[in-house]
């Protein structure tokens, strides 16, 4: 994974220039990423724990499914390959949060720009690439509730918890 190709972009999306994934790391570069919220269509989403080999937040808790970008991969193509990846789904309908429009997100430990989907599905779900630990349905108050106590992925926080209605 760390000599996985990413593009460095700025802020208007641009790609400035490729990188491996560790470099992208090791020098916080702005990079593209996705985020996917699993609803049941019932008022609940999945939350999950990160493995603790995670290269960023290992064992901190997630409200979505996702990750970075591959080079020359669009925002589309990576939601699908990761909710793929990290739950087993495909072939379900990934809904825009965002008006296809990348947000940023900047902290000490991250940069990037974003993209939000909704995924409405009750599974089954895979976790067959050993990036979640564990997984659980999650109503708004347990959320809240766990949130007091746990750490979240805060650029999933910042990016898409906003964009969650009706949870």
């Amino acid at each position: 994974m760390s000599d996985e190709l990413v593009d460095v972009v700025d802020r208007q999306d641009r790609v400035l220039r490729v990188v491996t994934r560790s470099e992208m790391r090791r020098d916080r570069l702005c990079h593209r990423a996705v985020f996917i919220a699993i609803s049941d269509g019932e008022g609940r989403i999945l939350v999950h724990r990160r493995a603790l080999t995670k290269d960023i937040w290992p064992g901190w808790l997630d409200i979505a499914v996702g990750g970075v970008v591959a080079s020359g991969e669009t925002y589309d193509e990576a939601a699908e390959r990761e909710l793929a990846e990290e739950v087993g789904v495909s072939g379900t309908f990934l809904r825009s949060l965002d008006e296809g429009v990348a947000q940023p997100f900047d902290d000490d430990d991250v940069s990037l720009m974003g993209r939000c989907y909704l995924v409405t599905t009750g599974g089954p779900f895979v976790f067959q690439d050993g990036e979640v630990s564990e997984a659980w349905w999650s109503t708004r108050d347990e959320f809240e509730r766990l949130r007091a106590s746990e750490r979240f992925l805060p650029d999933s926080l910042a990016l898409l918890l906003p964009l969650l209605e009706n949870w």
